[in-house]
């Protein structure tokens, strides 16, 4: 998420009152999770496990709860809750602003739109050309759509990312501060649920296609012309490259990477990186000639028992 204007080391420092290491004036464009951190971003790291990770990231400035020695050419705010003090930034460079009408005054809406009944666009929202968006579609503030879209009843883009810190008394929410963009040639089914990023931009490729009931997970990356098949769950921050096909009821993990043209069939669960070109099937899922195999197998232990018994 980058500010509308570039602030200081000493703005930002004194908006958390947080204390800083650095110059006074050293510059600070925004402000990003670890995997899309940018130069010029401020990052948070709040346990020692990822101190070094943060510390050695692309970020200029580490937001971080203790004293370390600041890496050559960034800077540090030290603060008592990282976690805390990156909401502050969130709420305070993209605060929430109450719509007052089905249709903001801010949105853009492209030649031959259609905006069926009972449709909500919030504020700043881009819609191109020769789309069609359904009844009882809601599109939060800054989503932006392209040409030759179509997005069927019900579906919800823009919603708050699923992100909490356990604390001792309660889930503590991490504020969304990022967005949605979906590419030109796009169809979303009914009823699917797409999260905007925490900083960054959840995206859905040219193409792509989505059966009814998809969720797909804050800053997730969907390729160009997948196939995404109903009750899908796509957790955030994952990668789906092009050309890819997820069956019904396939459930993705956060943090993953499913490589081009790769295949999952229903009810898989994945739970790490997946190659490309490769057919995946099973809980966990693997390599669908693999999985058979092991199935073959598993079939035959009780005849393998019956033929113990009777020796």
């Amino acid at each position: 998420m980058k500010f509308p204007h570039s602030q200081s080391l000493k703005q930002i420092a004194e908006l958390i009152k947080a204390d800083f290491v650095g110059e006074p004036d050293f510059k600070i464009l925004g402000i990003n999770e670890i995997h899309v951190v940018e130069e010029g971003d401020i990052v948070f790291v709040d346990h020692p496990k990822y101190y070094d990770k943060a510390l050695e990231s692309k970020a200029s400035v580490v937001l971080i709860n203790k004293k370390v020695d600041c890496p050559e050419g960034k800077a540090l705010l030290i603060s008592e809750d990282p976690f805390t003090d990156f909401n502050k930034l969130t709420a305070h460079f993209s605060p929430f602003k109450a719509s007052s009408q089905a249709v903001s005054n801010s949105a853009k809406i492209g030649e031959n739109t259609i905006l069926q009944p009972n449709v909500f666009l919030g504020n700043d929202v881009k819609i191109g050309n020769n789309c069609i968006i359904h009844s009882n579609v809601s599109i939060y503030d800054g989503v932006e759509i392209g040409d030759n879209v179509q997005i069927h009843a019900g579906t919800i883009l823009g919603a708050d990312a699923f992100y909490y810190k356990n604390r001792p008394t309660h889930h503590d929410k991490l504020f969304s501060g990022g967005s949605v963009k979906i590419e030109n040639n796009v169809e979303i089914g009914a009823l699917c649920t797409i999260d905007k990023g925490v900083s960054g931009i959840t995206i859905i490729g040219e193409g792509t296609k989505l059966d009814n009931q998809v969720q797909i997970g804050h800053d997730t990356i969907i390729g160009k012309k997948c196939l995404i098949a109903s009750q899908t769950g796509i957790a955030g921050c994952v990668i789906v490259e092009d050309e890819v096909t997820i069956w019904g009821q396939v459930g993705i993990a956060s943090g993953l990477k499913i490589g081009s043209k790769a295949i999952i069939f229903a009810q898989s669960g994945i739970s790490k990186d997946l190659k490309p070109n490769t057919t995946y099937f099973g809980t966990p899922a693997d390599d669908i000639k693999k999985k058979y195999r092991e199935l073959a197998y598993i079939n035959r232990i009780p005849d393998i028992i019956q033929k113990l018994k009777n020796l």
